[in-house]
């Protein structure tokens, strides 16, 4: 059986990641950029809109990968606007591709 938890000294390893993402994220591409951007990365997870006005991703892969990912989050597509991103470790994984969600 192949360990892959992540080694903190090599960064090596898979993880997944909740985020959800605060600030003009809505009306302003964010999620079909997520997708676009996550692609590129070779990650799994999913991204969608929240009726609460927020953007909600979980994103799964190497440990650079997904710190990768966290950080653009940061700055968006073109027209966003990223106030503050909560991260938290994710239970979700297993996914196969990365796709974007209806709302929640």
């Amino acid at each position: 059986m192949t360990d892959t938890r992540p080694d903190p000294a090599t960064g090596s390893g898979n993880i997944a990641v909740h985020a959800r993402i605060e600030g003009r994220v809505q009306g302003v591409w964010y999620r079909a950029w997520t997708v676009e951007q996550a692609v590129k990365r070779d990650l799994t997870g999913w991204v969608r809109n929240r009726t609460d006005g927020t953007v909600e991703a979980v994103f799964c892969g190497s440990v650079e990968a997904v710190r990768s990912m966290v950080a653009a989050c940061h700055d968006g597509p073109t027209h966003a606007r990223v106030d503050r991103i909560h991260e938290e470790p994710a239970l979700e994984d297993g996914f196969t591709s990365f796709e974007k969600r209806s709302t929640a």
